[in-house]
């Protein structure tokens, strides 16, 4: 009997297992935007001096290289709604609904007249402009803010409805 049993046992060694099946590969299909987005406003101050279209085209052909929006900041040192914001801005407290703008910045004090030539003209500060495809202003944008803590937060949705307005 130990014949037998140890003949069935190298019998049963050498019995064919069944050929793994293949699993076809595994498809993942692409986002509709794989690109990663900006995470934090970039504050870009404007040159002292020259033209402001050219240099503002210029930027908005490197932000939307980068994925971003790009506005045109202006305000003042004396403006309090405008060093809020900026402040609110460079310490990432506006990243969460707007990590994926840039702002180039100018002030108003310095950089009125050349602003003012191309189409950059307010009443109110801050203003956040979206700029043309020239680098012009086109009048898209929003102006002023109340002072004290409330600025940014009353900016913050005004902000909203321009970037989303086609």
């Amino acid at each position: 009997m130990g014949k037998w049993l140890a003949l069935l046992v190298v019998a049963g060694c050498q019995r064919e297992l069944p050929a793994p099946v293949a699993q076809p590969p595994k498809v993942v299909a692409p986002t509709p935007d794989a690109t990663p987005r900006p995470q934090h406003i970039d504050l870009v101050a404007a040159p002292a001096d020259g033209p402001v279209a050219p240099y503002i085209q210029a930027q908005v052909v490197r932000a939307k290289a980068e994925g971003r929006r790009l506005l045109v900041y202006v305000g003042a040192t004396w403006c309090e709604p405008c060093r809020r914001f900026h402040d609110a801005a460079q310490a990432g407290q506006l990243d969460d609904a707007f990590g994926d703008l840039r702002l180039v910045e100018f002030d108003l004090d310095r950089d009125r007249d050349r602003l003012a030539a191309d189409g950059y003209h307010s009443d109110l500060i801050p203003l956040l402009a979206i700029p043309g495809p020239d680098g012009k202003g086109n009048g898209r944008g929003m102006q002023g803010s109340v002072k004290g803590d409330g600025a940014v937060a009353q900016m913050r949705p005004r902000l909203q409805e321009l970037l989303a307005a086609p």
